[in-house]
């Protein structure tokens, strides 16, 4: 049995965050930030040359800071993140592991010219983008279960298929403002469940 929509969501109300619900210490919401990005931090570690043996470390690391630092984290600009501010407090634990296992990196690679190495979030490759899409999936199955079919599907075939508003609204029988209207709620919610704006809509089926 699916779940009961949400009616805040339905109704548009603000609706609380993934982020806001930890920083409220509220339910289950740490261990779903941790279910969400462990696969992710671990990713980063192994990319930019942690041993496999220190991998889980220096994770407990990042989530720590994350813990003691995630009231720092603002969204001040459309193109900010919690993936983008997620990388740079990864990106500083792994260089304090580097610093304080050694100065000399894999392969003889001097600690300050490794940190010249470390890839940009903008720069994924395809492991990561895996994950991501992963990280998408799980939103999307998340955000499906808030809100009424209609809604959905009115989201889906305009954000997902790219139909039309006009052509998707003759089919549900309202108007092209409801589809809009859906769509932005939709995206809206998965904005508020990945912690920065959905770039692509592309996993699952409709149905």
């Amino acid at each position: 049995m699916r779940p009961r929509p949400r009616a805040g969501v339905e109704a548009g109300e603000t609706s609380l965050t993934l982020l806001e619900c930890v920083r409220r210490h509220e339910g289950d919401a740490w261990r779903r930030l941790l279910d969400l990005y462990s696969p992710l931090l671990r990713h980063w570690c192994r990319r930019w040359g942690v041993r496999p043996e220190d991998v889980e470390d220096v994770t407990q690391d990042v989530f720590q800071a994350v813990a003691t630092g995630l009231d720092g984290f603002r969204r001040d600009r459309e193109r900010d993140s919690f993936r983008g501010w997620l990388h740079g407090v990864a990106r500083y634990k792994v260089l304090t592991h580097f610093r304080r296992v050694g100065s000399r990196g894999p392969g003889g690679t001097d600690f300050y010219e490794k940190t010249l190495l470390l890839p940009a979030p903008d720069q994924p490759d395809d492991e990561e983008r895996a994950i991501v899409g992963d990280l998408y999936r799980d939103a999307l199955e998340t955000a499906r279960s808030e809100f009424e079919e209609r809604t959905w599907h009115a989201f889906w075939r305009s954000a997902v298929e790219g139909h039309p508003p006009a052509a998707v609204a003759q089919e549900l029988g309202v108007s092209p403002a409801a589809v809009r209207q859906s769509k932005s709620r939709v995206l809206r919610r998965l904005k508020d469940l990945l912690g920065e704006p959905p770039r692509s809509v592309d996993a699952g089926p409709a149905a």
